[in-house]
């Protein structure tokens, strides 16, 4: 072991755990929130056309383009908009950029487990509020943040949405922090803050085009909000990684947002398959939290979650199961296609008697 010339930061980290990714052939897998569906064929395409002789350059270390067309989507400005590799990584600069060195980072205590591991990274405190007994996010606990507020809308993993009213009601309780809101999910049934965004200078949202556009493959995440937010990560971002995103990546994700046919088809195909899923699990004795997300939350109050998760896995379908309090009876169960969804209530029938 040569981890004594780790630094003391490195030496008490607890790195991040992904949901597995099984080199086996014919899974039934539903663990790591994958969209079941491809990118958008234009997506496909643009990418398949930046992959020629300007390899050779180096991609616009801006993503100019890219910032254009994610500001109109939202009816933005192109400097209130950030671009780097997946959500993670701006979430990373966020760190470093609002919250590094300041107390009191307000995040609940389920939520995405790498918000704990930047905690750690950037020697951040977190000041963990307890989700209440039903998984909500109560608002009025946030208040008197000095390092800013994080919270993800929906939340992972229990899929539960937080209203503008309520996200409204947090950025008044802390005008003086960043109240950041990872809006990874957003796109399967929640309403995004961007909208609230030129009210707010104390706002700054994150997303990600892995889930609802189906490109976790390429890494591509986006944050949004007044210039001035946008210009400390610029700052971060031109000191770590002067070109995050290459040139297939820009092109892909122009072709992804600008589809947006596709992206409702295959996103309320998503929904409705997680209505179905929630009804036939509801109808098995299974209590599901009401999700807004492209997964489910759930528990059978007569089986254990871990062996339900390992008796799944034996039979080639996967699910995630956190060991963490509060939710270890809890199995997060991704959305597929009606396909996969067959299987695996094919197999909890076997297994739930």
């Amino acid at each position: 072991m040569m981890s004594q010339f780790w630094s003391e930061v490195v030496q008490q980290l607890v790195p991040y755990t992904p949901g597995e990714q099984p080199k086996m052939q014919q899974l039934t897998k539903l663990n790591t929130n994958e969209n079941p569906f491809p990118p958008s064929p234009h997506a496909l395409g643009a990418m398949q056309a930046a992959i020629n002789d300007d390899l050779r350059l180096y991609p616009d270390p801006e993503a100019t383009q890219l910032k254009q067309t994610i500001a109109g989507y939202y009816g933005l400005h192109e400097n209130q908009v950030f671009v780097g590799n997946g959500s993670d990584e701006i979430l990373a600069h966020t760190f470093a950029t609002f919250f590094q060195g300041r107390p009191a980072l307000l995040m609940p205590d389920v939520t995405y487990s790498f918000y704990p591991v930047y905690c750690q990274l950037y020697q951040v405190a977190p000041r963990i509020i307890p989700l209440s007994e039903n998984f909500t996010i109560n608002p009025a606990d946030y208040t008197g943040a000095k390092a800013g507020v994080l919270l993800p809308n929906p939340n992972a993993p229990t899929g539960i949405v937080l209203t503008l009213a309520q996200i409204e009601q947090i950025l008044q309780a802390n005008p003086q922090a960043v109240v950041v809101i990872d809006e990874a999910y957003i796109d399967f049934g929640g309403t995004s803050a961007v909208s609230l965004i030129q009210q707010y200078p104390n706002l700054l949202v994150i997303q990600t085009l892995s889930k609802s556009r189906s490109l976790a493959g390429m890494r591509v995440g986006f944050a949004m909000g007044q210039a001035h937010l946008i210009e400390g990560l610029q700052r971060v971002k031109n000191s770590f990684n002067s070109y995050p995103l290459d040139r297939v990546a820009q092109a892909g994700a122009m072709a992804a947002i600008k589809d947006e046919d596709y992206f409702q088809q295959t996103r309320h195909e998503i929904m409705a398959n997680r209505s179905a899923l929630v009804q036939q699990l509801t109808a098995m004795g299974f209590n599901v939290l009401p999700s807004m997300a492209n997964f489910i939350f759930a528990c059978h109050p007569e089986y254990d979650a871990a062996q339900l998760a390992r008796q799944l896995h034996d039979k080639g379908v996967i699910v995630r199961h956190f060991k963490q309090p509060r939710i270890n009876q809890f199995l997060r169960i991704t959305i597929g296609t009606q396909s996969q969804h067959e299987r695996l209530i094919a197999v909890l029938t076997q297994l739930i008697h």
